[in-house]
């Protein structure tokens, strides 16, 4: 994740310039962009247009974090030597790749559905090993170059930018996209992907110097010749860490209720409200733009505020999660009063709540990144990198099963989008709990005094 990468680490290198910054950012902007298509278009037209399971684009998703558990071990390639823009580039190539497969794919089941299948996990196959390898060596980069003092903005500047992908795409796509027909879907991917492409190359080209310039790994610090001692031993370290453990856990519940509505927003809008596939794209640029000015929000506040009061960040990541249970909530209950309920509001609300959780949590995580044994930065970040995939595989998977078994039992579509999401409510409810524990395992307490009355202290004495 962009806050862990960017734990205290020596520099090798002259430190990044703000410019040089961003133009990384950049590289996160193509990813999200393409990313966006694969895990909101592309599911809502086979769930809706193609009346396939939504179990089916769950299971591709899945497949695509699944990979992502080989996050750590590229970073650890990144430490010992590699040269890191070959593999940005090659990762973002691969991706887009990907990404139009993927649409190839969904057409391609129209006429076949085996063969479409088929191409679609080859298609998510790339795009996990893309997403894997371009986002991991751009955080090494990034862990690398940029000076300590700015590492904080630098993680939010790039988080900021991926969001921003994401926003953008859904948007432009969701306009390109009427009317619609699979012809224009595939040419709207592939030129998508293409573009974000180009992008990455422009932006990354000359940021890294020369490979004579990078310095060798210090031999201290080498990893033993089976590179599996050294990693285990890291392992076990990080995970007797109470706040790691702790924080590790919180990742993956609030991740799984994050992510859990992710593949069957779209849907339930297309279902409920009569949508088009253009017009449910724009619900999800709604949504990132609601993520992207939640993060906006917290940046500012943790500027301009005492990082002790209200502009504290785990003050805001408590906030974040039960904004976002209510947000959910609220769209749990829409169904009923379809198409009256003012969705897209609500819709916005959730990406905004979501956002200020994230971007909260990315303070929080640069604080913790550092604490506990020295030289583990790169470890925590690799633990909770892969909470993080576990939690988004298994959240989108388990989301869109649950819908299919539920529409199956009771014959309701409201019924069974309903209940998904008054579940993921109540995990962000969890996870606020969690959020506050870590807080006062650290020895302080975020909530004001005058809302937090004894009798509803949770998590009292947890710590």
């Amino acid at each position: 994740m962009v806050q862990a990468a960017l734990a205290q680490a020596p520099l090798a290198q002259a430190p990044l310039t703000w410019s040089q910054i961003v133009r990384l950012g950049l590289v996160q902007t193509a990813l999200g962009a393409i990313v966006v298509l694969t895990t909101s278009t592309v599911n809502r037209i086979m769930v809706i247009e193609l009346a396939l399971p939504a179990m089916l684009p769950g299971a591709l998703v899945g497949w695509h974090y699944a990979l992502q558990m080989l996050r750590p071990r590229w970073g650890f390639g990144a430490d010992q030597g590699w040269r890191i823009t070959p593999w940005i580039i090659g990762g973002m190539a691969v991706l887009a790749i990907g990404g139009s497969l993927a649409a190839l794919s969904t057409a391609l089941m129209a006429a076949s559905l085996p063969l479409g299948i088929a191409v679609a996990i080859a298609a998510f196959t790339l795009i996990g090993a893309g997403v894997g390898a371009a986002g991991t060596s751009l955080l090494a980069l990034l862990a690398k170059r940029v000076a300590p003092q700015r590492r904080p903005a630098a993680a939010t500047i790039v988080w900021i930018m991926m969001i921003a992908g994401f926003a953008v795409t859904g948007i432009t796509a969701g306009a390109l996209l009427d009317p619609f027909s699979l012809e224009r879907l595939v040419l709207v991917a592939t030129g998508i992907s293409l573009v974000a492409l180009v992008v990455a190359v422009v932006a990354v080209i000359g940021i890294e110097g020369p490979a004579a310039a990078r310095e060798a790994v210090p031999a201290a610090q080498a990893a033993p010749a089976d590179g599996r001692g050294s990693f285990l031993a890291a392992l076990a370290e990080v995970w007797a860490e109470p706040k790691a453990r702790l924080f590790t856990i919180f990742i993956f519940v609030s991740m799984l209720a994050f992510s859990g509505q992710d593949l069957i927003l779209e849907p339930f809008a297309g279902l409920m409200y009569d949508l088009s596939p253009g017009e449910t794209t724009r619900l999800s640029g709604i949504q990132n733009g609601g993520v992207l000015a939640g993060m906006v929000t917290v940046a500012v506040l943790g500027t301009l505020l005492r990082e002790d009061g209200a502009g504290s960040p785990k003050l805001w990541t408590i906030l974040g999660c039960i904004a976002s249970a209510f947000a959910l909530a609220g769209i749990a209950v829409s169904g009923v009063l379809a198409p009256a309920w003012p969705i897209r509001l609500n819709i916005f609300l959730l990406g905004y709540a979501n956002g200020a959780y994230a971007g909260a949590a990315i303070g929080s995580m640069m604080a913790l990144a550092g604490t506990g044994a020295e030289r583990r930065e790169g470890t925590r970040m690799g633990v909770w990198g892969a909470s993080q995939a576990i939690a988004f595989g298994i959240g989108g998977f388990l989301g869109t099963v649950a819908v299919d078994v539920l529409r199956w039992a009771t014959g309701s579509s409201l019924i069974a989008y309903g209940s998904v999401f008054v579940v993921e409510a109540l995990l962000f409810g969890v996870a606020a709990v969690l959020a506050l524990r870590i807080a006062r395992l650290s020895g302080e307490d975020p909530l004001p005094a005058p809302t937090r009355p004894e009798s509803f202290a949770l998590g009292a004495g947890g710590g």
